[in-house]
């Protein structure tokens, strides 16, 4: 138990200096966001400077049906995101002023200090010469020197790194005792490297000298392609398809799977919830089997679905159903629970029936809570079958990510994450089209 509480510690410390790296990053991207709304109001304010009771919002603060996206920001915000994106990885769709600074390029040198086991020391140059992915550039020229130490050459590519076995062509090795002691002047040892500006030297265990590059701040290409990569990569697959499935199969095969198991779950769990809302027997009945499988996800219950319905568009279908089936059922009764008993006691003084109270009082009034449910299943359902087509399936787009995944194909799993996000977008607006056309009264009592 000790030895957990003190991984976990050590976990939790590390989790926590992580956190502390982010939190730069964070306040830059929400001083832009702050930024963009001062410009934005500022821009506002002189293009309709007239201040009248026209002008003046009526609503108070708080209103939520007067809470509105802005289209101007949410503009701003895509196109901040992409300029990030492209600012990181060196796109070429941005004027190169907006790029972050980006890993060395090029020739430059530093020098090593030897000593011998007498305590006699020399000096040596290493010409070095930093290249880019796919190229495979001479090394460079390198004068002669005399004494102990000679001039050595080390070629290396952008983001890697690579030892350099100094002894190889000295004079005295470390066999006889030799050993590095500085590096541009400045002390070096296994717990202390070198920053020589264009780079970082390190002493190895074994007595040699491990150089890396200075990354600057873009990303390589296999951690984080540039947008102009994955559109590429886009009209290939879309054109090509990718290990012998087009892209469209593969859309159609997940949107397909998403769509049916979400149909299902609604269809079943709507009523289970207006049951549970309704009936105190359905509701003692059902609530700890609801409130028992809320929780568990639907990523775990898998391997159970595997073993009984195959790996097949079956098991698929029934996992998807069993992501919506809980939470369409907790908005149905959640929105019958939040129906105003005065509504109900005016139906009532009205004569109305329990049918005529269920038709035009309760569901009307529980609609978006439903709605609201099925936004959230719909989200639910997506990543439960990009999940699902990880383990077992021949088309869809998450056997498409994993693929690319084996084969380090970041451009190809980028994309399949971007479209994933813009159907479900798609999705969700429809979702919200339909609440604002069929649910009209919402928010507003």
């Amino acid at each position: 138990m000790g030895q957990i509480i003190a991984d976990l510690g050590g976990e939790l410390i590390t989790l926590f200096l992580s956190v502390l790296g982010m939190l730069p990053y964070l306040a830059l991207y929400i001083g832009l966001i702050l930024f963009a709304l001062f410009v934005y109001t500022q821009i506002k304010h002189r293009l309709s400077p007239v201040q009248d009771f026209t002008s003046l919002k009526t609503v108070t603060f708080g209103d939520e049906s007067a809470v509105v996206s802005n289209k101007a920001a949410s503009v701003i915000s895509v196109v901040l995101i992409f300029v990030i994106w492209g600012a990181f990885t060196g796109s070429a769709w941005l004027p190169k002023f907006l790029h972050a600074p980006g890993p060395f390029l090029g020739d430059a040198r530093f020098t090593y200090t030897l000593e011998t086991a007498d305590g006699e020391t020399a000096q040596a140059q290493v010409a070095v010469r930093v290249h880019e992915a796919g190229q495979k550039p001479d090394a460079p020229v390198v004068d002669g020197n005399e004494g102990l130490a000679q001039n050595d050459t080390l070629v290396v590519q952008a983001y890697r790194s690579k030892l350099l076995r100094w002894d190889a062509n000295d004079v005295v090795t470390r066999k006889d005792g030799a050993k590095i002691v500085a590096v541009n002047a400045t002390p070096i040892s296994r717990d202390a490297d070198v920053d020589v500006g264009f780079g970082r030297v390190a002493l190895t265990d074994k007595g040699t000298l491990n150089f890396e590059p200075d990354k600057g701040w873009q990303m390589e290409n296999i951690w984080l392609p540039a947008p102009e990569s994955v559109w590429q990569r886009l009209i290939s697959v879309s054109r090509d398809g990718y290990q012998n499935v087009t892209l469209a199969e593969h859309l159609s095969y997940s949107l397909f799977r998403v769509i049916v198991g979400f149909a299902l779950g609604a269809a079943v769990g709507i009523p289970l919830g207006y049951a549970m809302g309704l009936s105190n027997w359905f509701r003692g009945w059902f609530d700890p089997i609801v409130e028992f499988m809320r929780p568990v996800p639907p990523l775990a219950l898998i391997p159970l679905v595997i073993i009984w319905a195959g790996i097949g568009e079956q098991g698929k279908i029934i996992l998807l159903f069993l992501a919506a089936l809980w939470i369409m059922a907790i908005g149905a009764r959640s929105g019958v629970s939040g129906v105003k008993i005065s509504k109900v006691h005016a139906a009532y003084s009205l004569g109305a029936s329990k049918r005529q109270i269920l038709r035009h009082v309760i569901i009307p009034n529980s609609l978006p809570e439903i709605f609201t449910a099925a936004r959230v299943a719909m989200g639910v359902c997506w990543g439960t079958v990009v999940a699902a087509e990880l383990v077992a399936a021949e088309k869809g787009v998450g056997k498409m990510i994993v693929s690319a995944s084996k084969f380090q194909d970041t451009d190809i799993v980028l994309m399949g994450i971007i479209l994933i996000g813009i159907i479900g977008f798609g999705i969700d607006m429809l979702m919200r089209w339909a609440e604002q056309y069929l649910v009209p009264w919402k928010g507003k009592g």
